[in-house]
C-alpha cells in the first residue's frame, strides 16, 4: 500500500511538548515563536523531518501555523480545516480562524505591553515577514530571526529525505531541460536581471526534467537551483541523490551541495531575482540590496502546459476513470455497513496499481462517510475508521500520480436509500460544477472573476463551502499547483494549457459531506455565430470521466441545459471508459451513465 493508516499525532503528546518550548522561549529571552507547516522550500507537502506543526500541535492540515507564546499557543487554520482541527488539538492550543484574523492583529490582542517573537527565516516567505513585520509597527512587537527552537527539542526528529532522482522522459515533458533553461533566461535579460534563485522543487523538477521521491506522493526532490541570464542552472542537492541520472543533466548544469546555495548566492552580481510569495526570508537577507523581487521564472511557464503534457494528461485520466469505475462498480454491489472506509481507500489503490505507469498515489486518499465527509481534507486512521451505514453520504477524494499525468478526482456516492436534504444538495452541487464546465470567458481574466460561478446554486439556497472552487494541477508532478487558481483572492490570469480541478462542495459539521470534481484545462473557445469576431474568448476540456451519481440526483431541479451536460458527459464516460474496464464494470457503466 501505498497509503497507510496510522495515527501520526495525538492530542496529548501536544502540551509536554509545548512546556518544552516554553522553556526554551525562556533561555532564548523569546516571549513567543512561530511554527508554520512549511519546509525551507515553502512546498504545500512536506517530508516527516520537517512535520515541525503537526509535531508539536498534533494539527495534521497542509496549510496552517501555530503562535506559540508563554501564556497561549494560538493554532491558525483557514476554512477547510475548522472541523478537523477541533479533533486534533488539546485544549491548550487555541484554534484561531484564519485568515479572517491575522497574526498581526492576533499578537497586537495578547502582547499589548510588546514582546520578542521568535521565528526560523527558512520556514517564512519573504512577504510573510514584510506583511507582518509592517503591520505590527508602533505595537512593542519585534519580530527576530532565530534558529529553529522545534528542532532543538525534537529529540527523534526524522532525518532529512535521500531519495535518488530519476530522468523525465521527453515524451512526456514535451521540451527539452535545455530549451527550458534558454527560454527563461530570455526573460531573464529583457528584464535586465542576471540571475534567479529558484527555490520551490517542483520548480526545479520542471526545469531540469527530473523527478524526485523526497515528499510523498508529490515526485520532487529537495534541492536550490540558480537559473543564470546566459540559460546556465548551479544545482544546489546532495549528490547521493543525482547518482542515477548520468548524464542527463547536461553540460548547461553545475551541481553542488545545498550547503553551498547561500555563499553562491552572495558572491552573485546583481540583480538577482527572487519571489517574495515563495522565497524563504534567509535567501533575501544574504541577497540584500541585490534582490530583485518579481515572479519566480518556471511558475508561469510550468503552468500552461504543452501538447505533450495535456495529451499525456488526458490520456493518465482515461486509465484513471477506468480504475474509478471498477471501483465504484465494486461498491455499488455491497451491502450497506458491510465495508469500511479503509475498505474502500483500499480496495481503490488495488484497482490503480493495476496499471503499470502509476507510482504513487497523488494526495492521501480522503474517503469520509457520514460525519466524516464534512472534514473537508479528512484522513482515515485505524482508530477513525467507520463503516459505511443506510443512508449515508461517502465522499471519495483522491488521485494517482502516473508517469504521464497526475489525477485528482471526487465523487459522492450514496450508500442505500438517502435523505431528500442531502440529494437537494448534492443537485445543487453538481449545478455549480457543471455551470464551471460550460463556462466561456473573455481572455485576461483570473479565477476571481469567475470562481462565484460555481457557487451560485448553492448561494440561492443560502449555502456555501469554505475552500476555494479549483487549484492548478501538475503535469506528473504536485497535485496542488500555482499560480494558477479558482479562488476569489486569485489574480493570475487564466491562460491556454493550464489545468485546474473544478471542486464545489457542501459540509455540515456533525452530520455529511459532498463534494464532486473533475479536471478541466483551459483551451481557446471556438467562435459562435453571431458573436464578437474580434473577442478572445476561452472555454475548458473535460479531463476527467467518471460518472456521477445518478441516484443522488434531483433531476426536477435541473435546467433543460444543465441535463443536456450531464448526459452528454455520461455519453462521453460511456464511450471512453467502457473499452477499458472489466465486463463486470462495463455492464454497470451502461446503467450508472443512463441518460435522463
Amino acid at each position: 500500500m501505498f497509503q497507510t493508516f496510522d495515527v501520526t499525532a495525538r492530542p496529548d503528546q501536544g502540551p509536554p511538548r509545548l512546556a518544552l518550548l516554553r522553556a526554551e522561549l525562556e533561555t532564548e529571552g523569546l516571549d513567543g515563536f512561530l511554527v508554520p507547516r512549511a519546509d525551507a522550500h515553502q512546498g504545500e507537502y512536506v517530508a516527516e523531518h520537517d512535520a515541525r506543526l503537526a509535531w508539536l500541535t498534533g494539527f495534521t492540515g497542509s496549510a496552517g501555523f501555530c503562535a506559540a507564546l508563554r501564556d497561549v499557543a494560538g493554532v491558525f487554520i483557514d476554512g477547510r480545516y475548522r472541523t478537523q482541527v477541533k479533533r486534533q488539538v488539546a485544549q491548550e492550543f487555541t484554534p484561531v480562524p484564519w485568515p479572517e484574523v491575522q497574526l498581526s492583529d492576533w499578537l497586537r490582542e495578547q502582547l499589548p505591553q510588546g514582546g520578542r517573537v521568535g521565528f526560523d527565516p527558512w520556514l517564512h516567505t519573504v512577504a510573510e515577514i514584510t506583511r507582518t513585520s509592517e503591520a505590527l509597527e508602533g505595537s512593542g512587537i519585534e519580530l527576530v530571526r532565530c534558529e529553529n527552537l522545534v528542532d532543538r527539542i525534537w529529540a527523534d526528529q526524522p532525518p532529512a529525505p535521500m531519495q535518488p532522482v530519476k530522468p523525465h522522459p521527453l515524451e512526456f515533458s514535451g521540451e527539452s531541460s535545455a530549451s527550458k533553461c534558454a527560454r527563461l533566461a530570455e526573460g531573464l535579460r529583457a528584464a535586465g536581471h542576471r540571475a534567479a534563485a529558484i527555490t520551490l522543487p517542483d520548480s526545479i523538477m520542471w526545469l531540469l526534467n527530473i523527478r524526485g521521491a523526497d515528499i510523498p506522493r508529490n515526485p520532487v526532490a529537495h534541492g536550490f537551483a540558480i537559473l543564470h541570464d546566459d540559460g546556465r542552472v548551479d544545482l544546489f542537492m546532495a549528490a547521493g541523490k543525482l547518482k542515477d541520472l548520468g548524464d542527463h543533466l547536461g553540460e548547461g548544469v553545475t551541481v553542488a551541495e545545498p550547503a553551498d546555495f547561500l555563499d553562491r548566492l552572495a558572491a552573485l552580481e546583481g540583480p538577482v531575482r527572487l519571489d517574495k510569495s515563495t522565497a524563504p526570508q534567509r535567501p533575501a537577507d544574504v541577497l540584500g540590496d541585490k534582490a530583485a523581487f518579481g515572479a519566480e521564472p518556471c511558475a508561469l511557464p510550468k503552468a500552461r502546459k504543452n501538447a505533450a503534457e495535456i495529451e499525456g494528461a488526458a490520456e493518465a485520466h482515461l486509465r484513471d476513470g477506468a480504475a474509478m469505475a471498477e471501483l465504484l462498480c465494486w461498491l455499488d454491489a455491497q451491502a450497506p455497513g458491510s465495508l469500511s472506509e479503509i475498505d474502500v481507500v483500499t480496495r481503490l489503490e488495488d484497482c490503480r496499481r493495476r496499471d503499470n505507469a502509476l507510482q504513487d498515489i497523488s494526495f492521501e486518499t480522503i474517503a469520509g462517510t457520514g460525519p466524516n465527509g464534512a472534514v473537508m481534507h479528512y484522513r482515515v486512521t485505524e482508530e477513525s475508521d467507520s463503516r459505511l451505514e443506510e443512508g449515508h453520504l461517502l465522499v471519495l477524494d483522491s488521485g494517482g500520480q502516473y508517469l504521464d499525468g497526475t489525477t485528482d478526482i471526487t465523487r459522492t456516492i450514496g450508500i442505500g436509500t438517502v435523505g431528500a436534504e442531502e440529494r437537494a444538495a448534492f443537485t445543487r452541487v453538481l449545478q455549480g460544477m457543471i455551470a464551471m464546465s460550460r463556462l466561456r470567458w473573455p481572455r485576461g481574466l483570473a479565477g476571481q472573476h469567475i470562481e462565484a460561478i460555481g457557487r451560485m446554486p448553492l448561494w440561492l439556497a443560502h449555502q456555501d463551502f469554505n475552500h476555494g472552487l479549483g487549484h492548478g494541477v501538475g503535469a506528473y508532478l504536485s497535485v496542488h499547483e500555482g499560480p494558477q487558481r479558482l479562488s476569489r483572492i486569485s489574480d493570475v490570469p487564466l491562460e491556454p494549457g493550464m489545468i485546474l480541478s473544478n471542486e464545489p462542495g457542501y459540509y455540515r459539521e456533525g452530520a455529511f459531506g459532498i463534494r464532486i470534481e473533475n479536471l478541466i484545462v483551459v483551451q481557446q473557445a471556438a467562435p459562435l455565430p453571431g458573436g464578437d469576431p474580434e473577442r478572445e474568448m476561452l472555454c475548458w476540456r473535460t479531463l476527467t470521466f467518471a460518472p456521477i451519481d445518478r441516484r443522488l440526483i434531483v433531476a426536477e431541479m435541473l435546467t433543460g441545459e444543465e441535463r443536456a451536460w450531464l448526459n452528454a458527459y455520461h455519453a462521453q464516460v460511456a464511450k471512453k471508459i467502457g473499452p477499458r474496464v472489466s465486463p463486470a464494470a462495463r455492464a454497470w457503466l451502461e446503467e450508472a451513465t443512463a441518460p435522463f
